[in-house]
C-alpha cells in the first residue's frame, strides 16, 4: 500500500474523484420545518437508503451519498466498509466487479466506480460509520431548492466517515425489487382540490399513461400526456405541498413532486402519490410510462401519504 494511504496518515474517508452527472450527501432529511418554508428534503429513495444502512449496521438514517446517472468514482482514505443499493449499475473496486446489495470492502486507497444505471436513476453509496459532513438543522441532508447542506460533491471534494458501529453484524435484508423499466403504477390518493377540475380529469388520470419527460430533478417530474381540464383557470392561494403531490399547472399535465420540492404552490393538487410508492417515482427514467391507480382500502390498508 502506497505510504500516503497509510492509516497513521488520513482521516477515514472518501475523495470523490468524479461525481457523475450528480451526486450529493443524503439521509432521511430534516422533517418538521414546512413552517419556515423548507421541504423534509432528504434520500429522493429512501427504501434504497435505508436498506444500505441496515447492511452496515448503521442507523438507517444515516447519511451516505445518492449518485444520479453513474459516472461515479471515489479513493478510499483508510479501510472502509461500503454498500451500494437502488438502481442497478456496474460497481468496481480497483476495476474488479463487485456486487451490490451486500457489505464490501474498500481498502485504504482503493477506486470505487459506479457505472451508468440498468435500470432506475440513482444508487445509494453508505459507509459503516456514516459520512460526517457537518449537520444542518439537524439533517445531513443536501437540500437542491432551498440551497441547504453541502453543495453537490465535485471533484476533490473529501468527505469524512464515523466510527463504524459496534453493535453486532447485521442480519441478513432481502434486497429491495429492481426498479421498473417498463410501465410503473403508482397509487394515489384523490384530492385535495378536486373542485378545481372538471369531473372528467380524475378518471383520465386513472386511465391514462404519462410519460416522463426530460425535465426530472430531485424537485420532481414533468409529465406529458393527456391534459386534465380545469374549471378554475386561474392561480389558487398557496397550499402546503407533500412529496409524491401531482400539482397540475394552467397546461393541464401534471408535475409530481419529489424530495425537494416547493413547501407552498398556488396551482391544485389533483391526487397525490402515498408516501410508499414515492421511491419507485424518484428511479422514472425519461421516457418511462407512468399509471397511477386509485388507493383503497381493499387493495392495501397503508393509506397513509406521510
Amino acid at each position: 500500500m502506497p505510504e500516503s494511504w497509510s492509516s497513521e496518515k488520513c482521516v477515514p474517508g472518501l475523495t470523490i474523484l468524479q461525481p457523475g452527472p450528480l451526486a450529493t450527501v443524503q439521509d432521511l432529511g430534516r422533517p418538521g420545518f414546512a413552517g419556515i418554508g423548507l421541504p423534509r428534503s432528504g434520500a429522493a429513495d429512501r427504501g434504497s437508503l435505508r436498506f444500505a444502512n441496515r447492511l452496515l449496521g448503521n442507523e438507517e438514517d444515516t447519511a451516505g451519498v445518492e449518485v444520479t446517472g453513474g459516472g461515479f468514482s471515489a479513493r478510499a482514505c483508510g479501510d472502509l466498509t461500503i454498500a451500494v443499493t437502488g438502481a442497478p449499475c456496474p460497481v468496481t473496486i480497483d476495476g474488479t466487479v463487485r456486487t451490490m446489495n451486500s457489505p464490501l470492502d474498500l481498502p485504504a486507497g482503493s477506486t470505487l466506480c459506479l457505472g451508468p444505471p440498468e435500470a432506475g436513476i440513482r444508487t445509494y453509496l453508505a459507509v459503516a460509520g456514516g459520512i460526517s459532513t457537518p449537520p444542518v438543522l439537524g439533517s445531513r441532508a443536501t437540500d437542491l431548492l432551498s440551497d441547504l447542506g453541502p453543495g453537490p460533491l465535485r471533484s476533490g471534494t473529501e468527505l469524512t466517515v464515523g466510527p463504524p458501529s459496534t453493535a453486532p453484524p447485521p442480519r441478513l435484508s432481502t434486497p429491495l425489487a429492481v426498479p421498473d423499466t417498463g410501465t410503473l403504477t403508482l397509487r394515489v390518493i384523490p384530492g385535495p382540490r378536486h373542485e378545481w377540475f372538471e369531473e372528467t380529469a380524475l378518471k383520465t388520470l386513472l386511465n391514462e399513461p404519462y410519460t416522463v419527460t426530460s425535465e426530472i430533478s430531485r424537485i420532481g417530474i414533468r409529465l406529458d400526456g393527456t391534459a386534465l381540464p380545469r374549471v378554475e383557470r386561474g392561480e389558487m392561494r398557496g397550499e402546503g405541498m407533500v412529496p409524491g403531490a401531482l400539482q397540475v399547472p394552467p397546461s393541464g399535465r401534471p408535475t409530481l413532486f419529489l424530495a425537494d420540492h416547493p413547501v407552498i404552490s398556488a396551482y391544485p393538487v389533483i391526487a397525490v402519490v402515498v408516501s410508499s410508492d414515492v421511491d419507485a417515482a424518484a428511479q422514472a427514467r425519461p421516457g418511462q410510462k407512468l399509471r397511477f391507480a386509485l388507493m383503497t382500502p381493499e387493495r392495501d390498508i397503508r393509506t397513509s401519504v406521510h
